[in-house]
C-alpha cells in the first residue's frame, strides 16, 4: 500500500484519540479525574490492542480494496470529531467519528459497495479471533483483553453498518441487499453475543 507522509501522521494521531478514548469510557468516563493511576496505562493498553487496533485494520482495508482496484485513496482525519470522541468518552459514550478513507478515481456502485464492506467485515474477523480465546480465557487480565477485544469490534462492526450517509452501511446496502442483510445480521449477532460472554 502507498502512503503519503501525512496520511501516516493522521492514522497515528487518530488511532491514539480512539484508543485514549476507549480507555477513558473503560475506566469509568469522568473517574478517571480523580482516580488516575499507573492502571491506566494497562487500560491504555488494552484499548490500544482492541479499539484502535480495529479501527486501524479497518480503515486500512478501506485504502487496500481502493488500491487494489487501481483507484487513488487516502485516509484523512477529523479532527472535530476526534476531539468529540474524546470529549464523549468522559461522559460514558462514544460516538466515533475519527476520520475516513478518501477515494477517488472512476468508481462502479460494486466498488464502492466492496470498498465499504471492507471495514466491516475486518471488524466482524477481529471479533472472532478475539471471541475464541475469550470463550476459554475469562479470568484475569487476558480475560479481560479478550472480552473487551471481542465486544469493541462487534460494535465497530454493526456501528459502521448503519445504513446512512457516511457509514459504510448505506454504501453495501445501495450495492447490495442480500449482502447487507447477512452482515448486519452478523455484526448484530456477536454485538448480542458480547454481553453474554
Amino acid at each position: 500500500m502507498r502512503f503519503s507522509s501525512r496520511e501516516i501522521k493522521d492514522l497515528i494521531i487518530a488511532g491514539i484519540f480512539i484508543s485514549l478514548a476507549f480507555a477513558i469510557l473503560l475506566s469509568g468516563g469522568t473517574r478517571i479525574l480523580t482516580a488516575f493511576d499507573s492502571k491506566m496505562l494497562i487500560v491504555f493498553l488494552i484499548a490500544f490492542f482492541t479499539a484502535g487496533i480495529g479501527f486501524l485494520f479497518h480503515e486500512l482495508m478501506h485504502k487496500y480494496v481502493a488500491q487494489n482496484y487501481r483507484l487513488n485513496a487516502e485516509f484523512k482525519a477529523y479532527y472535530p470529531g476526534l476531539w468529540l470522541t474524546f470529549v464523549l468518552s468522559f461522559f460514558g459514550f462514544i460516538i466515533a467519528a475519527p476520520g475516513a478513507v478518501h477515494i477517488s478515481g472512476f468508481i462502479t456502485r460494486e466498488k464502492n459497495g466492496k470498498i465499504s464492506l471492507a471495514g466491516p467485515m475486518t471488524n466482524i474477523l477481529l471479533a472472532i479471533l478475539f471471541l475464541i480465546p475469550a470463550l476459554f480465557i475469562n479470568k484475569g487480565l487476558l480475560g479481560v483483553f479478550f472480552s473487551y477485544g471481542f465486544s469493541i469490534n462487534s460494535l465497530l462492526a454493526l456501528f459502521n453498518m448503519i445504513p446512512a450517509m457516511p457509514f459504510d452501511g448505506y454504501k453495501v446496502l445501495t450495492w447490495n441487499k442480500t449482502v447487507y442483510g447477512i452482515t448486519i445480521a452478523v455484526s448484530a449477532t456477536l454485538f448480542i453475543l458480547s454481553f453474554l460472554i
